[in-house]
C-alpha cells in the first residue's frame, strides 16, 4: 500500500460504537524512529563521557559496564516511555503519534515488552529493513513487533494547548475513561470547533443565563455529531459539562 495514501483502522468498541482511527504512515514512523535514535545516542554519549571514572577498575570492566548499560538503555528507552506516556516516545510525541492496542484498548505491559523486544528482529538485516518492509506491506502498517503484540501506531492531531487550569475546574472527566473514542474526537474535531468550544468556556461568565444555555447546547450537539460516547459516560452531564470535558480531551494529551 502506498505511503501517500491515508490509511485507517476501523474500531468497534464494546459499547457497539464503530469508527476509524488514522494510522501513522511508514515514513512518519521512520522519522519518529530517527528522533528516538538520536535521543538514545545523546544519552549514550553522556554515558561514554563518564566512562573514565571507571577506568581505575580496569579497562575490561569499564568496557563491559558500558556495553551492558548501552544494551539496557536501548531496550528500556521505548518500554519505559511507552508505559509512562501512554504509548508515546519522544519521537512519537514530537510527530503526534501513539501506540495503541489494535482493538482500541489500553496498552498492557505485555504488549509494550513484546513489541520492543522484537525490535531486534525488525532491525534485520540492516537498519530496520525487515520492519520497514512489513510496515509497507501490512494492511495496518505494522512491523513484526506490532503484529506479535497486536498493536498499531496511530496519528494523534494535537491542538495548541492553552492554560486550561485557569478556565476549568479540577473535576473527573467521564469522557476520558474511553480513550479510543477520545482519540477519535481529537482526530475528527477541527481547530475551528475546538477554538469555539474553548472560547465559549473562557467567556461563559460574560453571557446571560439563557444565552449561555443556548450556546453550550449548540456546541455540545455539534460535538456529539462528531463522535458518540456511551450513555454511561454522558449520563448526568449538562451541555456545558459535556463541552468542558470535550475541551479537556482536545487540548490535553
Amino acid at each position: 500500500m502506498s505511503d501517500l495514501q491515508t490509511q485507517s483502522l476501523t474500531i468497534r468498541t464494546p459499547e457497539g460504537i464503530v469508527f476509524p482511527l488514522l494510522l501513522a504512515s511508514p515514513v512518519t514512523r521512520f522519522l519518529a524512529l530517527f528522533i528516538d535514535t538520536m535521543a538514545v545516542q545523546v544519552v549514550l554519549s553522556i554515558l561514554y563521557l563518564l566512562t573514565p571514572l571507571l577506568l581505575p577498575l580496569g579497562v575490561d570492566f569499564t568496557f563491559a559496564m558500558f556495553t551492558i548499560a548501552s544494551f539496557v538503555i536501548n531496550i528500556a528507552y521505548a518500554m519505559v516511555l511507552e508505559w509512562a506516556w501512554r504509548g508515546q516516545t519522544i519521537g512519537k510525541r514530537v510527530l503526534g503519534m501513539r501506540v495503541m492496542d489494535e482493538n482500541g484498548f489500553h496498552l498492557t505491559p505485555y504488549q509494550i515488552i513484546m513489541r520492543n523486544l522484537l525490535r531486534f528482529a525488525d532491525m534485520l538485516p540492516l537498519y530496520y529493513m525487515l520492519g520497514g518492509i512489513f510496515c509497507l506491506v501490512s494492511p495496518k502498517s505494522q512491523r513484526l513487533g506490532d503484529i506479535a503484540a497486536n498493536t498499531v501506531v496511530i496519528r494523534m492531531p494535537k491542538f495548541k494547548e492553552p492554560d486550561l487550569d485557569q478556565i476549568m475546574e479540577d473535576k473527573f472527566n467521564s469522557l476520558a475513561e474511553y480513550p479510543h473514542i477520545a482519540a477519535r474526537l481529537r482526530q475528527r474535531a477541527s481547530q475551528e470547533t475546538a477554538g469555539v468550544a474553548l472560547a465559549a468556556l473562557m467567556r461563559r461568565d460574560e453571557l446571560d443565563p439563557q444565552a449561555r444555555l443556548e450556546l453550550f447546547h449548540a456546541i455540545a450537539e455539534h460535538l456529539k455529531e462528531i463522535v458518540s460516547f456511551p450513555q454511561e459516560a454522558v449520563e448526568g452531564l449538562s451541555d456545558e459539562q459535556y463541552v468542558r470535558n470535550s475541551v479537556d480531551i482536545l487540548y490535553r494529551s
